[in-house]
């Protein structure tokens, strides 16, 4: 445990070389700091702004922005008819051009190329992101001995790192859980894990996943006396590494510069024995894009 710091540290400075240098652009007024995915012709800029993707299209000084707007509950797909435009002096099919990074970047170096043959960009696998945050909520400890079913306070942060271009519905987060003693149950434990989310609806503002806990590294510390019979047991307390396979659900919604985070932990555990009762571990927090 003592080591999470430096590992936390050591996963940051491994994110650094996914980082784009950002300039400022004005669009219409405002000025955003954007990054440039594609440089060429036709620029493809884009940056998260108030928790929002935002595209921008710029072709020699005219920026635009690529926006897709729902009214009555349909998308009018309005960047469709502004790729349509700049793209005009050689055509270029958007039917199927997507409002997403990994879409609009296909299309803008299609056209690129073909206005200029000798054109070329350097192929990008992966553009990692991190995320810092911390988290409260309350468990009934369903997977130790609580004889009353008695909820304890639960506080924790966790480092995420996801990937915006091949892999934008997985995620891997590193752990650290905090379950406080109360006067009623004398019961506390710290807990390193680390667990992998699958993101299986994806947007813009929001997220909903599945958290798998794989292994883990946990404390426990109890004052407790177990009587059966004329057997006494007392439970004191211990360490050790665990492969809990436990699942989930969670949901992320852009909140200005992160998300909100609400997450239903351990619902079920495929290596660990619950005490009878249905482990109800709900946490809300909030995590912040580094």
């Amino acid at each position: 445990m003592k080591h999470l710091p430096l590992l936390c540290l050591f996963l940051m400075l491994l994110s650094y070389p996914a980082l784009q240098a950002q300039q400022n652009y004005t669009v219409s007024g405002t000025t955003y700091s954007l990054k440039t995915e594609v440089e060429g012709t036709l620029t493809l800029l884009w940056n998260t702004i108030d928790g929002e993707y935002r595209y921008f299209s710029k072709k020699g000084n005219d920026i635009v922005e690529l926006k897709n707007t729902k009214t009555d509950g349909d998308y009018q797909e309005e960047y469709k008819e502004v790729l349509r435009s700049q793209t005009a002096d050689a055509v270029v099919a958007v039917e199927d051009v997507n409002l997403t990074l990994p879409s609009l970047r296909a299309f803008f170096i299609a056209y690129n190329k073909k206005i200029d043959p000798t054109y070329s960009v350097e192929t990008v696998s992966i553009q990692l992101k991190t995320r810092l945050g911390g988290f409260a909520g309350l468990s009934n400890n369903a997977y130790f001995f609580n004889p009353d079913n008695s909820f304890l306070p639960v506080l924790g942060v966790e480092f995420e790192i996801i990937d915006e271009v091949r892999l934008r519905r997985h995620a891997i987060v590193f752990q650290f859980r905090q379950l406080i003693s109360s006067s009623d149950y004398d019961f506390s434990s710290s807990q390193v894990s680390f667990n992998y989310r699958f993101k299986f609806i994806k947007t813009d503002r929001f997220d909903a996943f599945i958290n798998a806990k794989p292994a883990a590294f946990t404390s426990i510390s109890r004052n407790q006396i177990l009587v059966e019979g004329e057997e006494v047991t007392t439970f004191s307390g211990g360490s050790e590494f665990q492969f809990p396979g436990s699942f989930g659900i969670g949901f992320d919604h852009a909140l200005g510069n992160g998300y909100l985070t609400f997450l239903f932990n351990d619902v079920v555990a495929i290596n660990l024995d619950d005490n009878g009762e249905f482990p109800l571990e709900l946490t809300l927090g909030y995590k912040w894009n580094l």
